[in-house]
């Protein structure tokens, strides 16, 4: 088994157009390492610094990682990690 990987709209293009992707690691931080050895340029999309940019939101099973160990959070076969863009705007 593998960890599936949802891919929002804007990076789409990184993946061939693929909505979902699978990819492996221990950790958020090894997946995204995973995710740019397929899908080069998808790396620098999410992570800044060694951290997850400031408008990237990034769930696993649902849980968003910055209150479970940010790129640190463990991830194991059969998990889904969800990438979302923050969404801003409106009055």
């Amino acid at each position: 088994m593998a960890i599936e990987v949802r891919i929002p709209t804007i990076l789409r293009s990184y993946t061939g157009g693929e909505r979902a992707v699978e990819s492996s690691g221990s950790t958020v931080a090894e997946l995204v390492d995973a995710l740019e050895a397929a899908h080069p340029g998808v790396k620098e999309r999410l992570v800044e610094d060694g951290a997850v940019r400031r408008f990237v939101n990034i769930y696993v099973n649902d849980e968003d990682i910055r209150f479970t160990g940010a790129l640190e959070t463990a991830v194991a076969d059969g998990d889904t990690v969800v990438i979302l863009p923050a969404v801003a705007g409106g009055q």
